[in-house]
């Protein structure tokens, strides 16, 4: 009985192996089949992925080459940011989320604007992560937390930001729905998303198309993920400001 006992468990346990990877691979296979649902294909345009999302192709990343132009001096002058921080709404204590910072430009001005609050510097690529860090220490803001963000989340703790915001960074999201999701969670109730975009409508912004985007594709993109527009200021030189606000779902 007891070689027979040993039989059993050594026959068990390889079954139970399968089923178990053939229940990851059904999940997997059910994941990628849902994300399949979301995204198209087509051959990609001029600075495109080929990948489309309610109709838009988004742009490919410009990487950490591009820090100079984030950093250029004609800035302010170019798009007018500290308009655009005056209309974040912002207190003194606000949670908030940078979501793509780059080299901080948007960070650390808006840190100086929430002295008992908290600016989550989220980034993807490590160069740049590195200069938000450097950058922090350099200026001495300790209400600065660069955080290492993913292609579907920011990894911010759930129902904690009073304002996340993206400048220039959405159309090149990879999965913006599921990103849209994942602020969508890490909004407290009744916080506020602001997408800072240069205007497709407007042939006299000298940037590439699809690193543009229309006010209605914007809406129609957020709307269909849990945002209400908010406010919507035309004041900026060269981009579109719209601040959305988080619905109960």
């Amino acid at each position: 009985m007891k070689s027979l006992s040993i039989t059993s468990s050594n026959l068990l346990f390889p079954l139970l192996m399968v089923l178990w990877l053939s229940t990851c691979t059904s999940c997997h296979a059910q994941k990628e089949k849902n994300i399949d649902k979301v995204y198209a294909t087509k051959a990609p345009g001029p600075g495109g992925t080929g990948k489309v999302y309610m109709g838009r192709e988004i742009a490919r990343v410009i990487g950490t080459g591009g820090g100079n132009w984030l950093e250029r001096s004609t800035r302010q002058e170019d798009e007018n940011s500290l308009l655009a921080i005056d209309n974040m709404m912002l207190k003194p204590q606000s949670v908030v989320a940078d979501i793509g910072a780059g080299t901080g430009f948007y960070t650390f001005r808006v840190a100086e604007r929430v002295p008992q609050g908290k600016v989550y510097a989220v980034e993807l690529q490590d160069a740049f992560i590195a200069t938000l860090k450097e950058r922090k220490q350099e200026l001495g803001l300790n209400n600065v937390e660069v955080v290492k963000g993913g292609t579907q989340s920011i990894n911010v703790p759930d129902a904690t930001l009073d304002l996340a915001f993206m400048v220039d960074v959405y159309h090149e999201l990879e999965y913006p729905q599921e990103m849209l999701q994942a602020i969508h969670k890490a909004l407290k109730p009744g916080g506020k998303l602001v997408l800072l975009e240069y205007r497709a409508e407007d042939p006299k912004v000298a940037i590439r198309e699809l690193h543009k985007m229309s006010a209605a594709q914007v809406k129609k993109e957020l709307e269909a993920n849990g945002f209400k527009l908010h406010k919507q200021v035309d004041a900026l030189p060269i981009q579109h400001f719209l601040m959305f606000e988080k619905e109960d779902r």
